[in-house]
């Protein structure tokens, strides 16, 4: 069982993070990196519009498989640079030790639309 005494969130701080759903549009493997990982391109819509991320998602997707999969990021934490590239949203996933699989919508919805 998974340690859960982490310090409290209160529901105000909570409601700071901004998740959006996102297609990606592009995948490219990141050389750069320093544990695998793919440089992604990230729809979420008119609003939001572009943004990039890095994920390391290698072990359970190709980047065949991630062109038009809608995914769940957070979209207002400031740039990160990672190595030679400038992340620009964080891309959720579950995580087991390596390995981390996306967290999607089972359903195709609008590009942009918050996660609440």
């Amino acid at each position: 069982m998974e340690n859960t005494t982490q310090e409290a969130l209160l529901w105000h701080e909570f409601e700071k993070v901004v998740m959006r759903i996102g297609t990606i549009l592009e995948a490219k493997d990141f050389p750069g990196a320093r544990k695998p990982a793919y440089q992604l391109v990230i729809d979420f819509g008119a609003e939001i519009g572009i943004r990039k991320s890095s994920a390391q998602i290698t072990k359970r997707y190709s980047k065949e498989d991630l062109i038009g999969k809608q995914i769940v990021a957070v979209v207002n934490f400031p740039k990160k640079q990672i190595g030679n590239f400038m992340s620009e949203c964080l891309v959720l996933g579950s995580v087991n030790g390596d390995e981390v699989v996306l967290l999607t919508s089972d359903l195709k919805v609008e590009n942009g639309l918050r996660i609440a």
